[in-house]
């Protein structure tokens, strides 16, 4: 399989059931990939040990397999781009991380999350990085050593303030984000030795020759950071597609913490995933 060919994903994280939200975003991406003649892969993102629950990777599966979902690659099935379970993959991270760090778009920071926010005395979208103040930017005051240090520090990419982040997206048109207005210096390696999100998804999306991105619409700030990395490690970025939130009742974006529309819920009250897909067209 080469990148000629289209190649999607679904990514969900072990923290939680997955909801009716999850099941129309996945459906979207299986949809565009079997529209396209091409693949869907699975990954396991169980970065976040402190959510993680291996419960709930055994039950992702069985709802996704019960909605309907079909996957040609993942962590059940194998595939030639494996390991399919970001546990596993940490020596895929740690390489990205040397090349930002050696290429110097990466530097050292010490300040806590409350530091930021203590800093900004502003608010910020809720589950959005807040956008960081430039404390450490000038990293000659540490004294590095290879990538460690001897604090526990998290490691941010400096990215071009004032520069417009502009991509086409499938589902939203054409999009514009100004670095360090719309997002500043964001974290891509954790104080506790984890790779974060944004570095680790680049890392997999592009190791693994997704041509695709199909995801919901909260990441869409995301999307605009992680263009930043692609160029800086001079790959070749997917296209995007990021679907619009589902909601409940109170105009509250779905979240896992809503057990009631859980598919493992809805199927033991006797929902069928034909009902559910139905119910997205009305």
């Amino acid at each position: 399989m080469t990148a000629a060919h289209y190649r999607g994903r679904i990514a969900p994280s072990p923290t939680g059931l997955l909801h009716v939200g999850h099941a129309r975003t996945f459906w979207v991406a299986q949809e565009r990939a079997q529209a396209a003649g091409g693949a869907v892969v699975l990954r396991n993102e169980d970065l976040d040990s402190a959510r993680f629950k291996g419960e709930f990777v055994t039950a992702m599966i069985e709802d996704m397999h019960w909605f309907g979902l079909q996957w040609r690659e993942g962590p059940d099935v194998g595939g030639p781009f494996g390991p399919y379970t970001q546990s596993e993959r940490r020596n895929f991270y740690q390489a990205t991380f040397e090349k930002l760090r050696e290429g110097g778009w990466i530097y050292p920071c010490t300040c806590s999350r409350q530091d930021v926010l203590r800093a900004l005395q502003a608010p910020h979208a809720d589950g959005e990085e807040p956008i960081y103040p430039g404390t450490c930017r000038d990293s000659s005051k540490f004294e590095v050593q290879g990538s460690k240090l001897e604090k526990r520090i998290n490691w941010r990419f400096r990215v071009p303030d004032g520069e417009a982040v502009c991509f086409t997206d499938g589902g939203f048109g054409e999009l514009r984000f100004v670095a360090g207005k719309d997002f500043g210096d964001f974290v891509i390696w954790r104080h506790d030795d984890v790779p974060s999100y944004q570095l680790a998804v680049v890392t997999d999306d592009a190791a693994m020759q997704i041509t695709e991105v199909v995801r919901g619409a909260d990441l869409l700030l995301s999307t605009a950071r992680q263009l930043l990395l692609y160029r800086a490690l001079k790959l070749e970025p997917p296209a995007f597609y990021h679907c619009p939130l589902m909601l409940d009742e109170s105009g509250v974006r779905l979240a896992k913490r809503h057990d009631a529309l859980s598919l493992k819920s809805l199927r033991e009250r006797g929902t069928t995933p034909e009902m559910i897909r139905a119910s997205w067209k009305t």
